[in-house]
Formats: structure tokens, sequence, C-alpha cells
């Protein structure tokens, strides 16, 4: 969720914010739970959609393709699967996580007829900076930017754009500036643009502590840790996110790989300094951060996801509801599913995309 529309939402109503226990710490997660099921009215005007068959999470362990292509000012690496002529999906990952969230999701969406597209995004697995002297810059709007220089170079003019975690938001932020090529939008976690200014607010203790890591990696010795103890870091992260989550090392190590890109560290430091105002963005972006500080409705067809068991801070559905102005549908997951809501439930995912793809 957006850490300053949250923010505002914790200084104007009470929230439930259910308690458990991760790793032996007490934590919560603001979270409210939701009534109805996977279906709500708003799904139900919709024509029928194809119906995902079951998959068992981690049936899948590689894609079928992998690829570079030279897009704005990256070279990106995606896995791509289904159709060339079907319709567009993008799928889009967060941190500390990568391609591997769908690799469930994709043969499920390209046995539908779909043309799966999934990019490491800028610091992850193969994607590299055409130029060395390119900011090292994760700010909002650019990562957005990012994927509509990939569909541009893919000759992609709309595509169905879902995500998780940075992928959420830039989902969002995709939909707000560019809405002419979301045909519809899967974002687990709801509304997730967010503005330095409004991230000055100060949280109160639970929440603050479930963003340890903002505060951590806002050091020189959070970097210098972060670099040193990287997959360790990672998988705590993983942990904290998903605590009901029983994934092995070897699904974990498939995704660590990525980590290694000479340019992770300084796209994970940027993106979380610059979200609280303890990093510069690159002014040439400063129009369409202003239109992204609006925190417009988002009026392309949506449908928000939640799973049961996230660990990770997030709000409950009817904080963000009026931020969705267009066919809509919420979501929540059972069954103990986590922050890495794709690859813990795939076949949840995959049917949200294909809804949302109806709705349109």
């Amino acid at each position: 969720m957006s850490e300053d529309f949250l923010s505002s939402k914790l200084q104007s109503e009470t929230i439930d914010q259910p308690r458990r226990r991760f790793l032996g710490t007490a934590a919560m997660t603001i979270a409210a739970a939701q009534v109805g099921g996977m279906a709500s009215a708003a799904a139900q005007t919709v024509k029928a959609a194809s119906k995902v068959p079951a998959i068992k999470p981690g049936t899948n362990t590689s894609f079928k393709s992998l690829k570079q292509i030279n897009a704005g000012l990256l070279s990106v690496g995606y896995a791509e699967d289904g159709p060339a002529d079907g319709p567009a999906v993008v799928l889009l990952h967060g941190w500390p996580y990568d391609i591997h969230s769908y690799v469930d999701v994709t043969p499920l969406l390209a046995s539908k007829g779909y043309h799966v597209i999934v990019p490491y995004l800028r610091g992850y697995g193969t994607t590299r900076f055409l130029a060395r002297d390119t900011v090292r810059n994760a700010q909002q709007s650019l990562v957005g930017l990012d994927i509509i220089a990939l569909m541009d170079a893919l000759k992609i003019q709309t595509a169905t754009i879902a995500g998780f975690d940075w992928g959420a938001r830039t989902v969002d932020v995709m939909a707000t500036l560019w809405p002419e090529r979301c045909k519809a939008i899967v974002s687990v976690g709801g509304y997730l643009i967010s503005t330095p200014a409004g991230n000055q607010v100060p949280w109160p203790p639970e929440p603050a502590f479930l963003f340890w890591y903002q505060y951590y990696f806002a050091t020189p010795v959070g970097k210098a840790g972060y670099e040193k103890y990287l997959d360790q870091f990672n998988k705590f992260i993983w942990h904290q996110a998903s605590p009901k989550w029983n994934f092995d090392d070897a699904t974990y190590e498939r995704t660590a790989a990525s980590f290694h890109n000479p340019d992770h560290v300084d796209i994970v430091m940027h993106d979380y300094r610059w979200r609280l105002g303890l990093a510069d963005g690159e002014r040439k972006y400063d129009d369409l951060e202003k239109r992204l500080a609006a925190l417009a409705p988002i009026a392309v067809p949506t449908i928000t996801m939640e799973g049961d068991s996230n660990g990770a801070i997030h709000a409950p559905s009817t904080a963000y509801r009026n931020k969705f102005s267009g066919k809509y549908d919420y979501r929540l997951v059972t069954g103990g599913v986590g922050h890495n809501l794709p690859q813990e439930a795939p076949q949840a995912f995959a049917q949200a995309v294909i809804d949302a793809d109806g709705f349109s």
C-alpha cells in the first residue's frame, strides 16, 4: 500500500490490527477479514472467464524461454511464453524476489492463449544498464517507464499488467500515468503509489517495526550489511513476509541468483531512500512524480488481492477501495498465503489475471 496514503489512514481512523508471531517475534499486519470469498458482485457482472486448473505451487522450476532485449535505458532480461499473437500479459516482481515468483503462473496463462512477458526489473537478474553513467535510480515513475519502454521494444501496445510489492506499485503507476497502455491491472496489496513528502508522517511503533529494513537501509552500515549478508538478509525477509510459506532452499536459491546483479544493491538502496526523501530522484521525471503525488483514483479495470497471512505491512481493502473508480474486484486468498502471492497461490493469481482481462 502507498505508505503516505496508509499513514493518513492510521492518523484518521482505527484499523483492526490482528496480531501474529513470526520468527518468535510479535508483529502485526494491518488487515481486515473480507466477507464473500473469491467472487464479488462486480465480478459476477462479467462474462464467465476461462477457469484455471489447479496446480501445486512449485510444480515448475524454470521457464520455457528466457530472452534479452534493449529497451529504453536497459538491456532487459525476461521470460516469455504463450502465442505471440495472444493477448499480452506483463507480470512484475518485487523485492526481494524475481521472475520466479511467476514460474507457475506463466504456463497457466500461456495455456489459456495469453502472450506472457515476465521481466527482471532494473537491478535484478540479467537486466543491465546500457550506459555506465546512467544514474542507478529506482524512483517509482522511472520503473514504470522501464516497462513502457519494454512494451514498446516488444511492439506491445496494450497489456494486462499484474504485480506484487514493487511490481504492484509499478502496476498502479502505469495505470495512473499511461492508462491507455493498460487493458486491466491486478495489484496485490491495492493502491501502492507513494510520495517522499507523504512518507514523512511518523508511524506508530508496530507498523514502523515492520518497516525496519527501510530505516536500516537509510544508513551507510545498512547498505554495507545488505551487501555483506545479501542472501541471509533476503531469506529473512521471505520468512517475515510469508510466515506460513514452507519454501525449500532450492526455491530460494533460484531467486537469490538474481540478487547478484552488479546494480542490485544500489537500486535497492535508492528505492527505499528515495521513498523516505533521503535520496534525490532525477529532475527530468519531476512532472511524472507530480502527477503521481495527486494520488488520483485509477480508472483502469482492476482486481486487487491479498493473502491471509501476509507478514508485510498492508491495509484492509476498505482503506483503498475509493482509489479505484473503474470495474473492480477484491480477493482475499486464504490458506496461509503470504506476501509472495503469485508464487504461493499461482492458481488464484492466474485466475485474477484472466478475470481482470475479462472486465474490459
